[in-house]
C-alpha cells in the first residue's frame, strides 16, 4: 500500500500533462457553428453553454471525488493506528 502512495501522484501528474496531448480542443468549431446558428435564428447556442458547463465541472467533481476517497482512507489508517497502539 505504501508503494502505491508513492506511485499514485507521480502516475496522476503523467496523466494531467499527457491528456491535453490526446484531446483537440474544438473552440473554433464551436465558435463558428454558433455564431452561424444564430445568425439563422437558431438556438444552439444554449446547448453549447451547456456542454461548456459540463465540461467545467468534471474535472472538478473527480478531485472532490478523490479527495473525499484520499481523506476517508487516511482516516481509517489514522484509526487503525491509535486502536493499534
Amino acid at each position: 500500500m505504501k508503494n502505491i502512495n508513492k506511485i499514485l501522484p507521480f502516475l496522476l501528474l503523467v496523466i494531467v500533462f499527457c491528456l491535453p496531448l490526446l484531446v483537440e480542443a474544438q473552440c473554433p468549431m464551436c465558435r463558428m457553428t454558433a455564431e452561424s446558428n444564430l445568425a439563422n435564428g437558431g438556438q444552439e447556442g444554449e446547448g453549447l453553454n451547456n456542454g461548456i458547463l459540463y465540461m467545467l465541472a468534471t474535472p472538478y467533481l473527480l478531485i472532490g471525488v478523490i479527495g473525499y476517497v484520499w481523506w476517508r482512507n487516511r482516516k481509517k489508517d489514522s484509526e487503525t493506528e491509535l486502536e493499534a497502539e
